[in-house]
Order: structure tokens, then sequence, then C-alpha cells
């Protein structure tokens, strides 16, 4: 084996002897154990066993006391073990294996993991033969196989690539297809609309709301003046709305018959991310079976965009506006992140997504 050794984490750790271990006061699992002690962090050096099995030493000043629940064990029955490199393992029972997390070879194997570090406990089996329990913390994780072919690595969606690649195949003509068809609906009623807020949560307020139909026409463009939030400093550096200027706002009690009338005649309601802004903007209706109408003309620009990308950019990392826009070329008109920007952005990439959406 080579002389340094990378673990599951990805950090790389060195090989030194006994002697360089001592006199940095690393401490062994069997030093450990006769402590109750077990480490909080990852070992720091190892050597080799005579067997070849891995010996790790962990750093005293990353390490806990183990629970006094696992220190029982009757004096009549204690019984050690002493390893090919010297170390003294203890026979423990299988339940006080598994709350330390040791787990035999043959569990491991099941867990996909191979242990790579000597014995850390034992017992015995039925037949008095010995059974040895190694540390999961430590041993090798293998590489899953595919769930479809299971002859190969894992590559995605737990499929290898070659499978993958054939799925891939399959859900991008489907949803290729599914995009282009055509959906003969009539632009102007079709709404595009976006909120901004004074935070991120249910109970924040409504800043501004912009409402765009399918020609592109703005149909509502305003500030919105909030009657319980005073100020929103974290929100206030995205979308640059400060209390000043919806000072002289309507408030939305103000805007409902507004919205209502506007809403009423469309067909689809479309935002990026519309759960947000639907848990808001549901508040001008205050009967339920409203609301629920309302909920069925709503679509979501960005889940559409989420399954594109699944099946057409598989390497795109987030899904935001701005990330649908890049891949589909388009420009911001306006200030990014202002609901008058985000609304004609959303129109662009639905468009983009559904080009035979409307009638005409």
């Amino acid at each position: 084996m080579d002389n340094q050794l990378k673990l599951r984490s990805g950090a790389t750790i060195s090989r030194i002897s006994a002697e360089e271990a001592g006199r940095r006061r690393y401490l062994t699992r069997h030093v450990m154990s006769k402590m109750h002690l077990v480490p909080k962090g990852e070992p720091v050096a190892f050597d080799l066993a005579p067997d070849g099995n891995i010996i790790y030493y962990f750093d005293p000043s990353r390490v806990e006391e183990e629970s006094p629940d696992t220190w029982y064990f009757p004096r009549a029955r204690r019984e050690t073990m002493t390893l090919a490199s010297g170390s003294i393992i203890e026979r423990m029972s299988v339940k006080n294996a598994s709350a330390k997390g040791y787990y035999t070879a043959e569990k491991l194997e099941r867990m996909h993991y191979e242990p790579i570090e000597e014995p850390v406990a034992y017992t015995y089996k039925a037949d008095k033969s010995v059974l040895y329990f190694y540390d999961k913390k430590t041993a090798k994780r293998l590489p899953l196989m595919c769930v479809a072919c299971g002859g190969a690595v894992r590559y995605r969606k737990k499929l290898c690539k070659e499978c993958y690649e054939k799925d891939l195949a399959v859900r991008r003509e489907e949803g290729n297809a599914y995009r282009a068809q055509n959906f003969g609906m009539d632009r102007a009623k079709v709404l595009f609309f976006d909120l901004e807020l004074t935070g991120f949560y249910d109970h924040d307020e409504i800043l501004s709301i912009t409402i765009v139909d399918g020609f592109g026409n703005l149909v509502l463009d305003t500030l919105v003046k909030p009657i319980r939030t005073k100020s929103w400093k974290r929100t206030e550096e995205i979308h640059k709305i400060t209390p000043a200027m919806v000072q002289d706002a309507p408030a939305l009690s103000e805007l409902v018959p507004r919205l209502k009338e506007i809403f009423a005649d469309a067909e689809n309601v479309i935002a990026y991310g519309v759960s947000t802004d639907y848990s808001h903007i549901k508040h001008i209706y205050e009967d339920m079976a409203e609301r629920e109408e309302f909920h069925k003309k709503i679509r979501c620009c960005a889940n559409e965009f989420v399954r594109y990308s699944h099946e057409n950019c598989p390497d795109l990392l987030h899904a935001s506006l701005t990330d649908a826009m890049s891949c589909f070329e388009i420009e911001w008109e306006g200030v990014a992140h202002s609901s008058i920007a985000d609304t004609i952005g959303c129109r662009k990439v639905w468009e983009a997504l559904f080009p035979n959406y409307y009638i005409n």
C-alpha cells in the first residue's frame, strides 16, 4: 500500500510508524476502548498490521466519552483477543457492537461497504467460530450497481451510464413531444405574474405585483404598501424596493377588486416558482371555493423548466429564472429581480418551452 490513504470524505492521511504515533500521542482504537472514548473526527494517520489490515490513529483532542450504556459487560464474561498487530480487541454482543457502529464483514457488504481496517471487536457464533466486527465509519464505500441491469456501476439516478442514456433518450422524446403539442390557448386569456415580497415566508407581505398577458401587454404593474411590515432589509437588497418607495402605494385590500377582475377572465395564470406567489396572492379570495377555482388556473413555469433541463440539459445544476433565461439565451428586459422584469422573463421562458402554446 502507498504511504498515503484517501478517506471517504476526500481527506488524505499519511502512514506513520507506531513510534511516531506515540510521540504525537495519537490514540489507537484499543487505547480508546480502554478509556471508554470514541473518535469525533476522522483518523489522522495510519499504519499497516502484519496481516495487511489498517491500523488507524486518532487525534486525542478530537475524542469524546462514549455512552455509558455501551460500557456494561459482565466481568465474569469479559474476554479479549490479541490481533496479529498486537492490538487487543474486546468481545461484545451484537447489540453493543451495533450501538457503536460496528458490523460484521457480511453486514457491511450488504450495506455496500468493505472493511479495510483491522477488526475492532468480536463475538462467537453458535458453532464457536469467531465473528469479527468492523467500524463502518472507516470501511471503504463500495460502488453501487445499476438497478436496471445490475451489471455496471451507477452513473446517475441509480442507473449505469448506458441504462441512464437509454432512459434519458426515452424521457427526452416524451418530454419534447409534450412541449411541442398544440395547446390552443388564447393569448388574451393567459396571464403571467410575479410578486416581490418583504421576506421569504407566508407571513410576509406583498410589495409589488406585475401581470402581463400572452401578447406581452402590461395588464397591471404596481407597488403595494404593506400593512404590518415597516422594513425588509434582506429582500430589499434583492429587489431594491425601499419603504419610502411604497409609502404612497395602494394597500393590497385596495387592489383586490381589480385583481379579481383580471384573474376572472384568465384560463391560465403562470408564474416562475408559483408556490410562493400563490401562497400570498390567494389572500385576495376569502372564500375557499374561490381559492380552489383560482388554483386550478395556476401553472408553474419553474416546474416545467426543471423537467426540460432534466431531459435536455442534465448537467445543469440549478433552475432559477436566471438559469432558465440563460439556457434559452433570453436577455433581461429591465432590472432583474424586479417583478416586471421577472414577469416578462417568465413569459419568454414559457414560450420557449411551449412554442405551440397559443392558437396562433
